[in-house]
């Protein structure tokens, strides 16, 4: 019998997500997984369906992303990449298409992953739809001092949107700070995984902290009580960057 050999492609993207309802498909709305499997399908001329790192919400960026997908059908990736981002419209990018082992995996693999949230305090016209604009002074120091108090948390249940379809809050969170970047705030944090919304809703309550409305022992308590009510209210979507997504080098190596 003759057998169909099926290759593995990981695909790196870029995207802003303003006018997409996130990253994976649903119905009635246009998301970023959709349009990347509409267009390669219509390219490679196979359905096709890409698995990617993770999700991103609706109005979510993603200056980097990983999506694997599998197709017997043979393709010159450079050839396939310049095409596919002509076929995409001007908010998504793909950076590169290449062959990978068969039992590589572009979400159960990566080991780690890093978000920033932008965060601005005066009227900036380029960033509208890129920052978090809060007025009023914010004591940045003691917001770095709660960053830093995350990297010895285990259970993130305070910040992970309820009614999830998760087995676990428990993260790894090896890296959270803020930095002033040409008149952008930007909180940086590293895990190896991450809850939905578990981002933005750090980044609204550390901004309560910042503000003076909760003090640092207030968002301790915050953190052990793994109760979502107790924490401040999620950091609009259009500031948050999801910029690395990291993989051991054997998982990325080509067929």
């Amino acid at each position: 019998m003759f057998q169909i050999h099926v290759l593995r492609y990981f695909i790196s993207l870029a995207y802003k997500g303003t006018d997409f309802h996130g990253w994976q498909v649903q119905p009635n709305a246009i998301s970023v997984q959709q349009v990347v499997n509409e267009g390669l399908s219509v390219l490679i001329k196979d359905q096709i369906t890409t698995l990617g790192a993770g999700r991103t919400d609706t109005g979510v960026h993603a200056k980097q992303m990983y999506a694997h997908f599998d197709t017997n059908v043979e393709f010159d990736c450079d050839e396939i990449t310049y095409r596919l981002n002509a076929f995409l419209n001007n908010d998504v990018v793909i950076k590169a298409i290449f062959p990978v082992s068969e039992d590589a995996h572009a979400r159960f693999d990566a080991c780690s992953r890093v978000y920033e949230y932008w965060l601005i305090q005066e009227k900036n016209p380029f960033l509208q739809d890129a920052a978090w604009l809060v007025y009023g002074t914010l004591d940045f120091d003691v917001m770095n001092e709660a960053s830093a108090y995350l990297l010895n948390v285990s259970d993130f249940t305070s910040f992970a949107k309820v009614h999830s379809d998760v087995k676990t809050h428990i993260c790894d969170v090896r890296n959270a700070h803020w930095d002033f970047k040409d008149g952008v705030w930007v909180f940086t944090i590293e895990a190896n995984r991450f809850l939905r919304n578990m981002v933005r809703a750090i980044v609204g309550t550390l901004v309560e902290l910042g503000k003076g409305k909760i003090t640092f022992r207030q968002f301790k308590d915050i953190v052990v009580k793994l109760d979502r009510g107790a924490a401040g209210v999620s950091a609009p979507a259009k500031g948050l960057y999801l910029t690395e997504v990291d993989y051991l080098e054997r998982d990325l190596n080509g067929v």
